[in-house]
């Protein structure tokens, strides 16, 4: 690899793998939660009930955790880009069954029952997909730049993402405004063979060397190693019960439609206002990386989406609420970048796709948990109580790890 400047803002992007890596990145992102946002709208017009929202989350976590370990004994293996390529024509799959499903002559043809299953089922399918997706592409990103710039590479792979992730929900509630559910879905279909075509583009190969152990002494090295790096637990820990009972994106479609009465195109401002948040603050950290006092950056970016999320919960101007929103996107950025830089210092070459698997089963699949916790709190005490409870205990989540976890402030990263 050719020598660039650790200090550069721009190293990570001078290489020409990683800038296809993260614009696959930045599409795939997209394009994900524009289907969510718009099969998850129409969802609650059908039922007008949260815990229907909450059930789209826990359909596509329990696949997702069944098949992430293996997907990560697979990528530490098996030519990462091949996994991944496989599996985005399994999530293409899904999208076509959605467009299917939604076509007039078929939808009228279903009854609501019906057309539950064939989304939950279509979602079920897209964890099952992401369960090896997400591993092999979490450890094919060290490999694409020198180690010397990993929190960078961190900091633009991280923003690419917020970046797709704020267009995508926008996008979503004025597609689905302007174009309706069918034609958005077309979209969706032809964003995902987009993406299929950016990784084919990526020249690198990582070797794989052949894991001699057996599969289940293998896949435990990956628990094990995450269990005695406290750094590495305590990371995944407060991004895991942050999202878990922090998150509130589940519940947006109730309160664009019953609290704040804003609609679809109110919805996607309010799925992109934390992820214009989080994309701004990324770009400052290109400069400014969050990662020479990260613990204590850490803790306080946490303890910070809590108070935020309760200040959401509360309001009812559509104003505060976006700002609040935007504000948990701010102190969310921080903690994804320290906890990536951490995941990508830490686990050794030959583990990485197993430690991205861990990391994915309590993280990633916090957002669908969480999705589904949301809906059944929601259920259960209402929808703003429930959004109340969850900030309240992020902040003590924080405040536990925080006693616990003292002598990791003298970590440098950077």
């Amino acid at each position: 690899m050719k020598t660039v400047s650790s200090k550069d803002p721009y190293a990570a992007l001078r290489y020409s793998d990683f800038r296809f890596f993260i614009s696959n990145t930045f599409l795939f992102s997209a394009t994900i939660l524009i289907q969510e946002v718009i099969v998850g709208y129409e969802l609650y017009k059908m039922t007008h009930d949260p815990l229907a929202l909450g059930l789209i989350g826990l359909a596509e976590v329990i696949p997702f955790i069944i098949t992430s370990i293996f997907g990560g004994y697979i990528a530490d293996q098996k030519n990462k880009i091949s996994i991944m390529h496989i599996s985005l024509v399994v999530i293409l799959l899904g999208s076509v069954i959605l467009y299917t499903a939604f076509q007039p002559v078929i939808y009228n043809a279903l009854t609501q029952s019906q057309h539950l299953l064939v989304i939950y089922s279509v979602f079920a399918l897209i964890g099952f997909a992401k369960g090896f997706y997400s591993p092999a592409s979490s450890s094919l990103k060290p490999f694409l730049v020198p180690r010397a710039i990993y929190h960078n590479s961190s900091t633009w792979s991280s923003s690419f993402w917020q970046a797709g992730s704020i267009t995508g929900p926008a996008l979503a509630g004025f597609l689905y405004a302007f174009f309706g559910l069918r034609n958005t879905l077309l979209v969706v279909i032809v964003s995902f063979a987009i993406c299929w075509i950016l990784l084919g583009m990526i020249k690198t190969q990582p070797e794989f060397p052949k894991i001699s152990t057996p599969i289940l002494e293998s896949l435990k090295e990956g628990f094990r190693f995450v269990f005695k790096t406290r750094i590495v637990l305590y990371a995944i820990s407060l991004d895991l019960f942050s999202v878990l009972f922090g998150g509130v994106v589940a519940l947006l479609p109730v309160f664009a439609e019953d609290i704040l009465k804003v609609g679809p195109e109110g919805l996607g401002l309010l799925r992109a206002a934390p992820s214009i948040g989080s994309l701004l603050t990324m770009f400052a950290m290109a400069y400014y990386p969050p990662t020479h006092n990260a613990w204590r950056n850490m803790l306080i970016a946490v303890a910070g989406f809590g108070v935020f999320t309760i200040i959401f919960a509360v309001s009812t101007s559509f104003l505060l609420s976006c700002g609040a929103l935007f504000a948990t996107g701010v102190f969310d950025s921080v903690s994804v970048i320290v906890r990536q830089t951490i995941l990508q210092i830490y686990p050794p070459d030959e583990m990485r796709g197993r430690v991205a698997a861990v990391n994915g089963m309590f993280v990633s699949s916090s957002n669908e948990l969480g999705a589904f916790e949301s809906g059944v709190m929601a259920k259960a005490f209402g929808t703003v109580p429930s959004v109340i409870m969850g900030g309240i205990f992020t902040i003590v989540v924080v405040s536990v790890i925080y006693l616990r976890s003292k002598d990791l402030f003298s970590v440098r990263l950077s």
